[in-house]
């Protein structure tokens, strides 16, 4: 198990230089860069959870310029990186020891552009720690470019949601207010599908500091599994 002392103490040094956002996505395969996303305006995490900058981010209800379309059944693909408009794969999406789960949800909104995130959410992905490997979601993505593949339910209701997705870093979240969350929300418009409208929860009041996956030593000896905060998936 990593030495709880060192770690921790390596992890603050690092915890500016890993910053990141989620800014690009990806429909079915095709890149539709930064088009839909609601764009923070730096890398900086939201880290109280009950402020309504954990629904898309500071400043996240300004609307991106456009929609992207996606097919209900489809997949997305969400992409983070450290730096705005840097999609170079030779570098870590999220450095600095910020390991942690990955979350992505989906909020039914009458217009995406103008929806304020208040609206009630439904999980559609989480991946969190592998003990076996020791591997945490986020170590995927430094892995994979920043990218992570999400299916979009084939029976949700046709028409215009937000798409929120999140990482969370917990080299810090043993501490009160330590964990970290990076959010970006997508306008998306869903296309075909059918007519579920599942039942979600709200942003702030889906997570609370003292949650076990949100306040909690992941440098200790003691850490053997990790319990990922909010609802359960949707499965559809």
């Amino acid at each position: 198990m990593r030495t709880t002392a060192a770690l921790a103490i390596s992890a603050l040094a690092a915890t500016a230089a890993g910053h990141a956002t989620f800014q690009e996505l990806w429909v079915n395969g095709e890149d539709e860069a930064s088009t839909c996303a609601r764009l923070p305006a730096n890398n900086n995490p939201v880290v109280n959870v009950g402020s309504n900058d954990i629904r898309c981010n500071v400043g996240g209800t300004k609307a991106a310029g456009a929609k992207c379309s996606v097919p209900a059944g489809g997949t997305v693909t969400v992409e983070m990186h450290q730096q705005p408009n840097d999609r170079d794969c030779s570098k870590e999406a999220l450095g600095g020891n910020h390991f942690g789960p990955v979350l992505v949800y989906m909020s039914k909104v009458e217009d995406a552009a103008s929806a304020d995130g208040s609206s009630s959410w439904f999980k559609i992905f989480e991946d969190g720690y592998d003990p076996a490997t020791k591997t945490w979601a986020n170590d995927k993505l430094n892995k994979g470019c920043g990218k992570q593949d999400v299916k979009i339910p084939s029976d949700i209701a046709p028409g215009d949601y937000l798409l929120r997705a999140e990482t969370i870093a917990l080299h810090t979240a043993s501490q009160a207010n330590g964990a970290q969350f990076y959010m970006t929300c997508y306008q998306i418009t869903v296309t075909g599908g059918g007519s579920a409208n599942p039942t979600g929860v709200k942003f702030p009041g889906a997570y609370s500091a003292n949650d076990p996956g949100i306040k909690v030593d992941i440098w200790g000896n003691s850490f053997t599994e990790y319990k990922i905060p909010g609802p359960p998936v949707y499965e559809g």
